[in-house]
């Protein structure tokens, strides 16, 4: 399954299923193949989010798993070379743009 996440304030944001399941985890939900976030719930969507990659970055430690320079290879994990930070950051620019400009996100097959 693959979610693609859809606004009228933004672009697309498509993830894979496994990453997209993660992230409905991480804000509170069940993954779906079918869903919206509403404005009002967007600014906690965020904190949530947000509060995920800080955990996730003081999980791993300085470095691991994440390009700080994009010549370097990445470091630990077995081949892991996206971070959190990295895969949900898409979304939650998303989220800040649609918030701003009052507009649902919906994903659906």
């Amino acid at each position: 399954m693959l979610y693609k996440f859809k606004s009228k304030a933004s672009g697309d944001v498509i993830m894979l299923g496994p990453n997209g399941d993660q992230v409905m985890r991480l804000v509170g939900r069940e993954p779906a193949s079918r869903g919206i976030f509403e404005v009002a719930a967007m600014p906690g969507l965020i904190a949530a989010l947000e509060a995920a990659v800080v955990a996730d970055e003081a999980a791993r430690g300085p470095g691991d798993g994440d390009l700080s320079d994009e010549s370097e290879e990445p470091s630990g994990r077995g081949g892991d070379a996206v971070s959190l930070r990295r895969r949900v950051w898409p979304l939650i620019d998303m989220l800040r743009r649609c918030h701003a400009a009052r507009e649902v996100i919906v994903w659906g097959t």
